[in-house]
């Protein structure tokens, strides 16, 4: 075997999915289909692992669901695809129907971005409102306390 390639096991235990997770994600096309090798085993790059290690940063830490992954990593596909024609090209008329492709793909990820941030404002703006509610009582009842001591033991 290769030693450039990974077996399903060994990028769970790698990437803390479980099997049935990189299936469900290939199954779904957040993955593409891995090499197979001639008993029908998985077989996975280190490119693999990487766009894997993308999409649980995606999931995990900006908390995008599933769909929203998936819709990332079509557009950088498809923003590397729009890249590659766009250096193929001679035409300028060409050439710029590409820019304006992949400047709508932008918009379009800049926008899911957006809702993101803002609903993640949203539930820091509740947090610290929170916060402070709870900062009054403490100063409240500290007061409360400080008034209960007698004047000689302070």
């Amino acid at each position: 075997m290769d030693k450039r390639y990974m077996q399903i096991g060994e990028v769970a235990e790698r990437t803390g999915l479980t099997q049935r997770t990189l299936r469900f994600y290939e199954e779904k096309g957040l993955l593409d289909p891995p090499t197979r090798m001639e008993g029908g085993f998985r077989l996975y790059s280190e490119e693999d692992v990487q766009r894997i290690e993308h999409i649980l940063q995606l999931k995990n830490l900006l908390g995008f669901s599933l769909a929203d992954v998936k819709e990332m990593v079509d557009a950088e596909n498809d923003l590397e695809e729009l890249k590659a024609a766009f250096h193929q090209e001679s035409d300028p008329s060409t050439k710029l129907q590409r820019v304006r492709q992949a400047i709508r793909v932008i918009k379009r990820q800049a926008a899911l971005i957006d809702q993101k941030l803002e609903q993640l404002e949203q539930m820091r703006s509740r947090w610290q409102r929170r916060l402070a509610h709870y900062r009054e009582h403490y100063g409240e009842l500290m007061r409360d306390l400080e008034s209960q001591v007698p004047a000689g033991t302070r």
